[in-house]
């Protein structure tokens, strides 16, 4: 977003409340307010023509239960950003957000519409082809609508704005209402107070035009098909800090593709997948774990080819506590044969796809059935520490493990592979690691980088690294989905599901430190927010064919401060 849109908030929500100070507005701006601060009123405002809109809430409450959260130079650190950006905000002037607009600010919807119709720009060039056109990209345009909670100190607000220096303030009318053009620093925000209940206010005149012609009875985002619904959906987060909502996904991207000149045309057959996904809603919150996201998507099911699977997560049980990252889930090769059937319509994916059996089909693999075809179980890929071996320069390795029907087929691909690796002059040899059979690819006075194995009769290992196949085969150490960090980390996501993005912030970050030091260490500011996370869980459901719901947990540690 420009700079010129996205410093517009504070002195033009000011401007927009600038109203006669009589004894008439005094009083009425006494009177209660309602409920016209919720993200539906604030939508009823919000012309239909808007691609997406966010609303963030300004109650206090849940705002505060943040602050249980962070490490103690996490905590000093957001509190002198927030120093900063208020004295960056209101550097020349004696206004306070805490005491001048915290107060009567309710909640804050932000919208974003297509860009302004326009005759395609032209521009001279300063040399060779003085008349030659040049495409400027059109940038959406963006219209915020701010509910007034507390009328008296909006009009409290209003006054002390319009006696601070540097600030010019024009009215001109429209439709029969009063908009307010601020200048500040040579760059005009335009506003308007609709009926003393919100602000509505855009870099662009034209936004809030919309934003009247919409009061006045022009169709709504509250009332846009697709849009009514989400927003009257609940998401189920507690303690709820923002709201995405977005009616017409396909479209959505459509329209702002369009705006980039640059940008290459959708072919029909992507528009076909975009148009997989109707509507979705967002919400994000704060609870006991940390953060919280949750998504939901409103599919079409005769569109979407996708068919999910739960997954019993048992294969997270086959990784050590180390792992400090993990992806899981279920049935590749039912993902692969929808891949294949959607990249007829795709010449240039198909093209890959055929490059790819090629390939195989020359060391005599069929990459569908020797590949892919026995993968038709639950999965994960997890990455494990070691600085032994061939990991000793990395400090990680990685593991992928395979539930599967077809144990005579996974034997024969790696038979072939393993005769494969031999003609490339690695060493094949064999062992036995806790009763369990394992094949190794030696490289000579560095150990394994490659081993592979059955850790019972239809689950299958290949690890990257010696050590890593120990620590996978051996089974010493305390299963994943046994110690504590994995249980707070997904345990609250929701079951069951579809698989586990799952990532163990402390270990990741003492890895990421390894590497700094030997060359740009993280900024301490860095290195602080990061040692406040304690790790990041993400799942996915469907619990029908029309809808699908995605869950974040960015899990926090507790704030230590005394």
């Amino acid at each position: 977003m420009p700079e010129s849109k996205s410093k517009f908030l504070i002195p033009a929500v000011g401007a927009a409340v600038v109203v006669a100070g009589s004894v008439a507005a005094y009083m009425y701006f006494k009177g209660p307010l309602g409920d016209s601060s919720g993200a539906l009123g604030s939508a009823k405002v919000i012309p239909s023509t808007a691609l997406f809109a966010t609303y963030i809430t300004t109650d206090p409450q849940a705002w505060a239960k943040l602050q249980q959260f962070g490490t103690p130079e996490a905590q000093k650190l957001v509190a002198k950003g927030l120093e900063d950006f208020n004295k960056s905000v209101f550097s020349d002037s004696n206004i306070s957000y805490e005491k001048d607009i915290k107060p009567w600010v309710g909640g804050v919807m932000i919208a974003v519409l297509p860009p302004n119709p326009t005759k395609p720009a032209q521009q001279k060039v300063p040399s060779g082809a003085p008349n030659t056109p040049i495409n400027i990209q059109q940038e959406p345009n963006i219209l915020m609508v701010v509910g007034i909670k507390d009328k008296l100190s909006a009009l409290n607000f209003a006054n002390k704005l319009k006696e601070q220096k540097g600030v010019k303030i024009q009215e001109s009318d429209y439709q029969g209402q009063k908009i307010t053009e601020t200048i500040e620093n040579g760059k005009p925000t335009y506003s308007v107070v609709l009926n003393n209940s919100h602000v509505a206010f855009s870099p662009e005149r034209q936004a809030v035009e919309k934003a009247i012609d919409t009061f006045k009875g022009q169709p709504s985002f509250a009332s846009k098909e697709g849009a009514s619904s989400i927003i009257a959906k609940s998401v189920d987060v507690k303690n709820t800090l923002a709201q995405i909502y977005v009616p017409d996904y396909a479209g959505m991207v459509q329209q702002l593709l369009a705006t980039n000149p640059q940008a290459t045309k959708l072919p029909p057959q992507t528009l076909t997948q975009l148009k997989q996904v109707k509507s979705m809603v967002a919400g994000v919150g704060v609870d006991d774990g940390g953060v919280r996201v949750k998504a939901i998507a409103n599919l079409d099911p005769q569109l979407s080819k996708f068919q999910y699977q739960t997954t019993p997560a048992t294969i997270v049980g086959q990784f050590p506590a180390e792992t400090f990252a993990l992806v899981s889930g279920q049935g590749i090769s039912q993902g692969w044969q929808t891949l294949v059937e959607q990249s007829k319509d795709y010449p240039e994916f198909k093209q890959v796809v055929e490059q790819a059996r090629g390939q195989l089909k020359q060391v005599n693999i069929d990459l569908d059935r020797e590949v892919f075809g026995w993968m038709n179980g639950e999965f994960g890929f997890g990455a494990i520490p070691s600085n032994q071996g061939v990991l000793a320069s990395v400090g990680f390795g990685g593991a992928l493990v395979f539930d599967t029907s077809d144990r005579k087929t996974a034997e024969g691909t790696f038979t072939k592979l393993d005769t494969l690796a031999k003609t490339q002059q690695i060493n094949i040899t064999k062992r036995n690691i806790a009763g369990k059979d394992v094949t190794e690819w030696q490289i000579p006075q560095q150990g394994a980088l490659l081993a592979h194995g059955w850790l019972d009769q239809d689950t299958l290992f290949v690890a990257i690294g010696g050590p890593v196949a120990e620590a996978v085969a051996d089974r010493k150490s305390q299963p994943l989905d046994s110690s504590d960090t994995f249980k707070t980390i997904t345990g609250s996501l929701q079951k069951p599901n579809g698989g586990y993005f799952y990532l163990d912030m402390d270990r990741t970050v003492s890895l990421v430190n390894r590497f700094a030091a030997q060359g740009q260490p993280i900024p301490p500011e860095a290195n602080a927010i990061l040692s406040s996370i304690r790790g990041l869980g993400v799942t996915a459901t469907s619990p029908d064919k029309s809808t699908s719901e995605l869950e974040m947990l960015l899990a926090l540690k507790p704030n230590t401060t005394k």
